[in-house]
């Protein structure tokens, strides 16, 4: 069975494309997605298609990635549809459409984002997250873009000072920027400061959704991020593997949550903006996670030191929970809390092995 064939996914699809949202912005538009063939670019892509298919939204998607071959298996579905164009692309280099046509909307969520990718190709992550987003920024002023969305990450808040249980748009923690692991973080936070700099020098519209640790049937089997690790070793029926005293406190986010915060950010939220798509219901310490997942795959939680390479790419926080209270007052709420969202991936995932 294909993804798109499983009804609980095609259920997250539907409910998705059909929130209550402004989508009149965005028929008859094209929009440009980076990172299409990610866990985020994947879902928001089906999403629009369903517009597509079922609304009439003659949305035309191009889709920006590296693999032909991966976007050849992930998108087989719009092979035929004239709405649906993939771009084989390294946005660390400049990116031109031969046609030079007009892309209202840019959707930025190419990067590297997961631990082993930080610690093994840590000059990457810095580039793509800094002259990648400057090329697609660069993109965005030269095609006239309605709107351009930078999707940032959890990460720009850095260590929990102590003095704030939960961290708003505004909070600034601590982060060693004299470290490897400091790339993926900083970048981002430069990432951001890019922004605003086009906002006032070339004046584009740029929105900055801040999107958490996220997970979901659509994630890529290289993903070495903790939960990603965890749902591997659940879906094989094996123990879960912890590599800490799991004490770290995050937010997760299902990803049909996610895109639907990235739309909402999107198409409501207020230019120069960042917003935390969090919610609550969807903390949790790193060992009640492992606990959860070892409980549905009926395994158990074990411990092992993690080696050299994974202890590199590994966030250095220990408490870093965000304030969506932002969100919710331009309506967003999610579908999912932590544990719903881990049994629907679960659900999913083993019954398309």
């Amino acid at each position: 069975m294909d993804i798109h064939e499983h009804p609980l996914y095609k259920e997250d699809v539907k409910r998705v494309a059909e929130l209550s949202l402004p989508w009149e912005k965005i028929q008859d538009a094209s929009i440009l997605i980076s990172g299409a063939t990610g866990l985020i670019g994947s879902f928001l892509i089906d999403v629009l298609m369903w517009r597509n298919t079922y609304k009439k939204a003659n949305c035309k998607v191009f889709a920006l990635g590296r693999s032909e071959e991966k976007a050849k298996r992930r998108f087989a579905y719009y092979k035929n549809s004239s709405l649906f164009h993939f771009l084989s692309h390294d946005i660390n280099e400049p990116l031109h459409l031969q046609n030079n046509e007009r892309i209202e909307y840019v959707l930025h969520l190419a990067s590297n984002t997961h631990p082993v990718a930080y610690a093994t190709d840590p000059i990457g992550t810095i580039t793509t997250n800094i002259i990648g987003l400057k090329n697609m920024l660069d993109f965005g002023v030269h095609h006239h873009t309605k709107r351009f969305a930078f999707a940032s990450s959890n990460e720009i808040y850095g260590e929990n000072r102590g003095d704030q249980e939960l961290f708003d748009e505004h909070y600034c923690g601590y982060i060693d920027c004299n470290t490897l692991r400091a790339g993926y973080p900083e970048s981002k936070r430069c990432g951001e400061a890019l922004c605003q700099a086009y906002m006032k020098q070339k004046g584009l519209d740029v929105v900055i959704p801040r999107l958490t640790r996220s997970y979901g049937p659509t994630m890529l089997e290289s993903d070495t991020k903790a939960i990603s690790q965890f749902i591997k070793k659940a879906i094989a029926s094996e123990d879960i593997v912890l590599k800490s005293a799991g004490n770290q406190y995050y937010s997760y986010t299902y990803v049909a949550d996610a895109v639907s915060g990235l739309l909402t950010v999107l198409l409501l939220g207020k230019s120069g903006e960042a917003y935390n798509i969090a919610d609550q219901h969807s903390d949790i310490t790193l060992k009640d996670l492992a606990a959860t997942l070892a409980k549905i795959a009926g395994t158990k939680v074990i411990f092992e030191i993690p080696d050299a390479t994974e202890k590199a790419g590994y966030s250095k926080a220990t408490k870093a929970r965000l304030d969506g209270k932002k969100m919710r007052r331009l309506g967003w709420m999610p579908f999912y809390n932590i544990k719903t969202g881990i049994q629907v991936t679960m659900q999913v995932l083993m019954e398309l092995k």
